[in-house]
């Protein structure tokens, strides 16, 4: 269950696409799969710790951060500080 339309749209797309290949041999279905897959992270990832970023700024604490993003602490601390874009402090 989708709590916003935006991610309600993005996953009745997702699940159109994944319909339209169903026919499709397997050996082809798991390279688009696996393709989706791989996108769909690289892109939330990104967004994710800019929002992460975002929310550190504004004074958030990494276990608030993290209950929010769905991750732990530490795996928020893992991901501000590989990210370039969004340095984390202290």
């Amino acid at each position: 269950m989708a709590d916003s339309d935006g991610v309600a749209f993005l996953r009745s797309d997702v699940e159109r696409f994944c319909g339209e290949i169903a026919d499709l041999a397997p050996a082809i279905r798991l390279r688009q799969l696996g393709e989706l897959r791989v996108m769909l992270e690289a892109v939330t990832a990104v967004a994710t710790t800019a929002a992460m970023a975002d929310a550190r700024a504004e004074g958030w604490g990494l276990r608030r951060i993290g209950q929010y993003a769905g991750v732990s602490h530490e795996q928020v601390r893992r991901m501000l500080l590989e990210s370039p874009e969004a340095p984390a402090e202290g």
